[in-house]
Order: C-alpha cells, then structure tokens, then sequence
C-alpha cells in the first residue's frame, strides 16, 4: 500500500544524504518528487533518474538557499511543474562550528541565512500553492535540544530557532488543515558525518543504540508526518537519534 500515492512534494537539499533518501522514500511511497539542489547537479540528477527507473516521477530544481528569490522561484517552479504542492520539506541546511570567541560575522550570516531564514521563506512561497491537508517537514538536529561540545552553540541556536517557528506556525496553519512539523536527526551516517570518520565513535557513545542510523531510517519519519495518518501531528519535533539525548 503507497501511503502518498497522487501527493506532489519539494525537497530541497535532496542531492545527497538525508535529503536523497527522503526523496527515494516519498517516490518509492506513490509522491511525485522535485528535487532541490544548489551545486550538485550530477547527483541530483542520478537520484531523478533512479526513481524514474523505478517508475515514479521526478526532477531536479536549482535553488540556492541563501538567496531569497532563488528561493521562491524555486519553489513557485516546482507547483508550477507538479501542479501544486502537497509537501513541503525544508532539508537545505548547513554546518559550521566554532566556539563564541571564534565565529565570524560571516558564518552567523550563513547559519542563520540558510538554517533559518530559507525555511521560514520556503514556506512562504509554498502556501499559496498549498490546499488542506497540506505539510511543512523541516529538518533540525538533535543539537537543538543538548549540545554536548564547545563549538556547536552557533549551529545548535539554528536548529532551535526552527523548533520555536514550527510551534508558532502550526499555530498559525492549524486552521487550514496544513500540518507543520520538526525532525531532529542524530548521528546519520552520510557523507557529512560519515559512521567511521573521525568523531564518530564519541558520537557512538552518547548513544542508547551503540549504532549510527541509516538516511533511510530518518527518512521514514519524514514519510509517516506526511501521510494523512499523521494528520493530528502539528508543532512537533520528533527526535531520530538512535537515544542520544535520552
């Protein structure tokens, strides 16, 4: 049974890791997917074309997060090209650590440009293409609710301002039937955190489950808060850590 079957979905930062597996995962589930990317055209492409492969339907779109109208046109170009928009996902991050002493104006810009401001205007320019029943999935960070290092307050305080705004805006979208929701992955093994890279066995330890999780293990959250069995889940932030902040 495909849980999505007919539902259109936009998935920005969806070239690699999580965002990838999010859009395998919503077409292999019946969603006719656009995927969002901002420099890696190849693989974005190759994710496309697999899931045309596979009998599903799919293109890419360039988007760069840190500029506004990029954002916009991006997503008007994707309802365009879907014929509306069912699913938002806000996957577009990026990280960069330092400690208070350390960050530079620039990288409180980015962080909080393309963390922050890029998710808030993604939804924005998604609405007017948005009917009832519609859902806005984001993407946070374990880090948004404990930050175990020095180092990480910077990206920590941009995965939680997300937590605050999807509260605020299921307030504000409850009364449409559009749901709007948070996940907050842990140690995912991907190409930006690979499972044998060099941190990666202090991350291990923090765990409940001594494992770091599989992309396609995040993405089946994002698929759930999606389906329409998910209806009743607003203004939440669900944790897929494998029990590190447990």
């Amino acid at each position: 049974m495909t849980s999505l079957t007919g539902k259109r979905a936009f998935i920005t930062g969806a070239s690699r890791g999580i965002g990838a597996a999010i859009a395998r995962r919503f077409a292999a589930e019946g969603a006719s997917v656009a995927i969002g990317y901002e420099r890696s055209a190849e693989a974005a492409s190759a994710i496309a074309k697999e899931i045309e492969a596979a009998g599903g339907r799919a293109f890419t779109i360039q988007m760069n997060a840190a500029d506004p109208a990029s954002i916009k046109q991006a997503v008007d170009r994707a309802a365009s090209e879907l014929g509306g928009l069912d699913i938002l996902v806000n996957n577009a991050g990026i990280i960069s650590y330092g400690t208070l002493e350390e960050v530079t104006l620039e990288q409180i810009d980015a962080m909080l440009n393309v963390n922050v401001r890029a998710v808030i205007l993604a939804s924005q320019a998604a609405l007017p293409h948005m009917a009832e029943g519609g859902r806005i999935i984001s993407t946070g960070s374990n880090l948004a609710t404990r930050v175990p290092d020095a180092g990480k307050a910077l990206y920590s305080a941009s995965k939680a301002a997300l937590l605050a705004w999807t509260q605020g805006t299921a307030r504000d979208l409850g009364p449409r039937g559009i749901t709007v929701n948070l996940v907050h992955p842990g140690s995912t093994n991907t190409d930006m955190n690979p499972a044998d890279g060099p941190h990666a066995e202090v991350q291990r330890q923090r765990m409940a489950i001594k494992q770091y999780g599989r992309a396609e293990d995040v993405a089946a959250a994002y698929a759930f808060l999606a389906t329409d069995e998910a209806r009743s889940i607003n203004g939440t932030g669900l944790v897929v850590d494998g029990g590190a902040n447990a």
